[in-house]
């Protein structure tokens, strides 16, 4: 008798943290529409049934609600609640690991949540009701415990197969920008990529806070302070926990900087900018305050450039920082402003140590800069991609006076290192005569002289289990890569380089 109670108060309260959740989820949508919408139209899975979507979603979950609270309707409730919570969940996993385009989240206090943790909400959610949909199940002579087992596990993986069906589906039917073609005509040479080594890192958090020689500095997303070694060999040669003189600040964006034998701790959003030896690991706080910033880059021991915001119009600015005088330089006429000065001047922040250069590549756009140490204007290149005016919609919404994109942004360039005197540009944009099955099983790196902005060639970086390239860095004639969870490693032949830079 009274397991039958507790079970009956564990099923009644899954199905009212269901209606909670639900109902909650639902009234945030509808009260800030607008703002809902917008952050749908984002979405790559999605992006062509924003329409439908948009209210289709809230009403469904106060249906689902309403079909939890009646015990006459409960388990018609929790299987429609299981199924919409696989269908979540197999957007978001999709959206971190399939997509070119990460969009905001939604739902009120669940848009404080980053995609991460919103997967283990929903995960929590998915096996809650799982577990009570089983249990409310009764055995009988008839039905057995071993019966009962297998008609509830082939309906809850029929429901399950559904449920992520329907969202991958939806994934290739919705507009995909990523398939936009150029008219541009590349040259595939010979591949100056050899000696391949793989390292698995297990988890695909890892980012790279720089490299030295013959070894390479990961930082790690979820864990901020934790640094990882690796040299040449793919061997973890050390993992340390930076030690910070001060840990008195609310951090959101912490990030490791390498530039041996120093590195730099910064969060843009405090604002702070810690530095230390690679020797010990242990950092002081070398700046606090002034500006916000939301990208910073070592150029040697004291200074860094960095992409801060103008305090009057909210613009992207470049600048630099010299950590032992605190003085502050800001060029804003460096980056050129298409639509708002915000998205539409993302992109990718570099410092050129062998020609002592800052090099800017846009996200959206064609075109990179090239500055001196004090951030005056050098030249302006142009990648071979023909697409010069970024493809983005901003909106405003009304409720908070908020700019958001309107839908996902065409890349033209995903990522991007220098070395020497060339720029390698992880392209987001297939040419004329490239076949998709090419760009399906690799990422493709074109590579520019940035003495004469000529481009020179292109070469692939291939999958690794099936995941692309996320980021690179070329020290030399190391070519470091992460790739999913795995660290990517090979050998450039310069000889075979210089054959095309004539």
């Amino acid at each position: 008798m009274k397991r039958s109670i507790y079970l009956h108060y564990f099923i009644t309260s899954v199905c009212y943290l269901h209606v909670l959740v639900f109902t909650y989820a639902a009234a945030s949508k509808l009260f800030d529409y607008q703002n809902f919408q917008i952050q749908l139209s984002q979405s790559p899975l999605i992006s062509a049934f924003v329409v439908y979507v948009s209210w289709s979603v809230p009403l469904l979950e106060l249906l689902i609600s309403a079909l939890l609270i009646f015990p006459k309707t409960r388990t018609i409730g929790l299987y429609a609640c299981y199924f919409f919570m696989v269908m979540f969940t197999a957007y978001i996993f999709i959206i971190l690991n399939y997509s070119s385009f990460v969009p905001c989240s939604c739902g009120g206090i669940l848009e404080k949540m980053n995609w991460t943790e919103h997967l283990i909400f929903n995960s929590v959610l998915v096996i809650l009701a799982l577990i009570a949909l089983y249990l409310g199940i009764p055995e009988s002579a008839e039905n057995g415990r071993r019966t009962k087992i297998i008609r509830f596990g082939s309906l809850s993986l029929i429901i399950t197969m559904l449920g992520v069906g329907i969202v991958i589906i939806l994934f290739l039917l919705s507009e995909n920008i990523v398939h936009y073609h150029n008219t541009l005509v590349r040259r595939f040479p010979h591949t100056p990529i050899e000696k391949k080594m793989n390292l698995d890192l297990g988890v695909n958090s890892y980012y790279i806070a720089g490299v030295g020689q013959n070894a390479i500095y990961l930082g790690n997303t979820t864990a901020p302070l934790l640094i990882t070694v690796v040299n040449d060999k793919m061997e973890i040669i050390e993992r340390k926990r930076i030690e910070l003189n001060q840990y008195n600040f609310v951090f959101h964006g912490l990030r490791i900087n390498v530039k041996p034998p120093y590195f730099f701790v910064t969060d843009g959003t405090v604002p702070v900018i810690y530095k230390g030896i690679i020797s010990n690991w242990k950092a002081r706080v070398v700046k606090q305050g002034g500006e916000y910033f939301a990208a910073a880059e070592a150029m040697d021991s004291v200074s860094l450039v960095l992409r801060t915001h103008s305090s009057i119009t909210g613009e992207s600015i470049l600048g630099t920082i010299n950590t032992t005088t605190d003085k502050t330089s800001l060029n804003p006429q460096l980056l050129v402003k298409q639509f708002d000065g915000v998205f539409d001047l993302d992109g990718q922040l570099h410092y050129n140590e062998e020609l002592r250069q800052v090099i800017y590549l846009y996200a959206y756009r064609n075109q990179y800069t090239q500055a001196d140490l004090n951030l005056k204007l050098l030249k302006r290149g142009k990648t071979i991609d023909t697409i010069s005016k970024a493809k983005l919609e901003v909106v405003k919404v009304k409720n908070n006076h908020v700019r958001k994109l309107a839908k996902p942004p065409l890349f033209v360039n995903k990522s991007s290192a220098t070395s020497g005197h060339i720029l390698f540009v992880n392209s987001a944009v297939p040419g004329k005569y490239e076949k998709d099955a090419l760009w399906k099983s690799a990422s493709i790196i074109d590579v520019y002289n940035l003495k004469d902005n000529s481009y020179l060639y292109t070469f692939c970086i291939y999958d690794i289990a099936g995941r692309k390239m996320r980021s690179f860095i070329i020290n030399g004639d190391n070519l470091y890569a992460l790739i999913g969870s795995y660290l990517f490693h090979s050998k450039l032949n310069r000889k075979r380089m210089k054959q095309y830079e004539q």
